[in-house]
């Protein structure tokens, strides 16, 4: 009778919920399951394994060369043509170094959760396969709100305001015209997926329309919106059983010649805590959560990302796009000191996919997070090719902490694995996407720049220090003309046409 007491004060002790902050993170730092992060790089969880045990980052592109303790990347083998980054997890997947890593970390039938950017209904069979658990909504029901139309009218029944658009079948110029006079004869047309800037086309003339003819009409359905005056801004939040955590609100690079070869292409992000006015900052985090709770009722939960625009003429606030995932913005909403001071919000995500009740003030939390003094100031841009070349990468910059001397140029400090000892304006963290011996193509990543303080001036252009590290980054980079042409546009092929994070 003894022996049987206390297995049940044991069970009970492990049944009990996690009772607010502390409890969280002391659930995460004894974690016994696996968890893994898998995609084509670590940068949107940067960090992750500092605060849950046993947190892995399985990644196909190894931006450490080997120092990152958490960071598994197995050697390259043969393999079809990627397409997107669901190609590429489906590869490691099935990836034979992949599947023993995962069984040697196995605590008996519990092979670990698993964590992706982007994954596929193949993705879900093939962990399934190998034991591991997708802590994620199904990839059917992230892809159908991941659709620009149907993000669109997910907003209207949770009341958050979207850019004047109409929603239609577009087959010609005049039928453009036709559908969109309402709206004036300057349009914006998003079809239904598509990202950093890859799919929204910017329309005044026929000419301008017949430049994306073919992919307008292609659509179904595609979102056709009033043309605006506007900047850009970006928020992340949690959809959990209490209700929606909200971080704070961030800028948006976008655009910038420097940094993207994309009209409208996202390029990095700013957090401070004066971002944009209070008016704005408090108005998208009610949208936030109102999109967040209408999010829950469609079956989602977990992760998200909102664009919102701001209407420089008006000042109003318009919802922009969803992204039902992490995203490139995570690694700085999960690193700032609101986020150091209680959990980084992708905790409040994993715990939902958990066996493990718990219990937390939503509007408590959501109030402390918008405080001015829980923000500190960071900024991150995401460097590619802007060219329309193709070269092959003969040197390439260390990812880790760099330092600047007087006269612009930097050197190679100290191995670290996110921005955390980043200390003054003299120092920044470069994350290394392309190494040598890669191909770089027009749009291709060259790697991610973090640094304390902003990265753009109150009007939207970049500093003269951003631009300093941006030059001093590029000038680390050496490339050549390659020998074999066709080859090599084989090999841009395999990986070009989509985002590496």
């Amino acid at each position: 009778m003894a022996a049987k007491k206390k297995i049940s004060k044991k069970v009970n002790e492990r049944t009990k919920p996690l009772k607010g902050i502390s409890d969280i993170r002391r659930f995460f730092y004894k974690n016994e399951t696996p968890i893994y992060f898998i995609s084509a790089t670590n940068f949107n969880l940067l960090g992750a394994d500092e605060w849950v045990k046993g947190f892995k980052f399985i990644c196909y592109i190894e931006c450490f060369d080997g120092q990152h303790p958490n960071v598994f990347s197995p050697d390259e083998i043969p393999h079809d043509e990627f397409q997107s980054i669901e190609d590429i997890n489906n590869y490691m997947l099935e990836h034979k170094q992949v599947v023993d890593y995962i069984q040697s970390r196995a605590k008996g039938k519990n092979k670990g959760k698993a964590l992706f950017l982007m994954f596929d209904e193949k993705t879900e069979k093939l962990a399934k396969k190998i034991g591991l658990d997708v802590a994620f909504p199904t990839a059917k029901l992230r892809n159908d709100l991941d659709n620009k139309v149907i993000t669109n009218r997910v907003a209207e029944k949770a009341g958050v305001p979207c850019v004047p658009n109409v929603l239609t079948k577009i087959s010609s110029y005049k039928d453009l015209e036709k559908k969109g006079d309402k709206l004036g004869h300057d349009w914006v047309v998003q079809t239904p997926f598509g990202d950093s800037g890859h799919t929204t086309f910017f329309i005044k003339t026929e000419q301008d329309y017949n430049k994306h003819a073919e992919e307008i009409e292609a659509e179904k359905e595609v979102k056709v919106m009033k043309r605006i005056n506007c900047m850009g801004s970006a928020i992340e939040a949690c959809v959990t059983k209490h209700g929606t955590v909200v971080a704070p609100l961030m800028t948006e690079l976008v655009g910038f010649k420097e940094l993207t070869p994309y009209k409208g292409g996202w390029c990095g992000n700013e957090i401070y805590a004066d971002c944009f006015t209070k008016s704005i900052r408090d108005k998208a985090r009610k949208y936030t959560r109102l999109f967040g709770d209408q999010l829950l009722k469609e079956g989602y939960k977990g992760y998200f990302e909102l664009d919102f625009l701001i209407d420089t003429d008006t000042n109003e606030l318009y919802l922009g796009e969803l992204n039902p995932r992490v995203t490139g913005a995570s690694s700085i909403t999960n690193h700032a000191v609101f986020a150091l001071a209680d959990v980084p919000l992708f905790l409040f995500h994993i715990l939902e996919f958990m066996d493990v009740d718990y219990e937390i003030n939503v509007d408590q939390l959501n109030r402390r997070w918008a405080r001015p003094e829980n923000i500190d100031s960071w900024a991150q841009m995401v460097i590619k090719h802007t060219d329309d070349t193709i070269k092959q990468v003969t040197r390439a910059p260390k990812s880790g902490i760099w330092k600047m001397k007087e006269d612009g140029s930097i050197d190679y400090d100290r191995m670290d694995t996110h921005r955390r000892s980043v200390d003054g304006d003299d120092e920044a963290f470069f994350l290394r996407i392309m190494k040598e011996g890669d191909y770089v193509y027009e749009g291709a990543d060259l790697g991610i720049l973090v640094m304390r303080g902003r990265m753009m001036t109150d009007n939207f252009n970049l500093t003269e220090k951003s631009k300093k590290w941006l030059a001093a980054i590029q000038n680390k980079f050496e490339s050549v003309e390659p020998t074999q042409v066709n080859q090599i546009q084989d090999k841009v092929a395999e990986i070009g046409g989509f985002k590496m994070m």
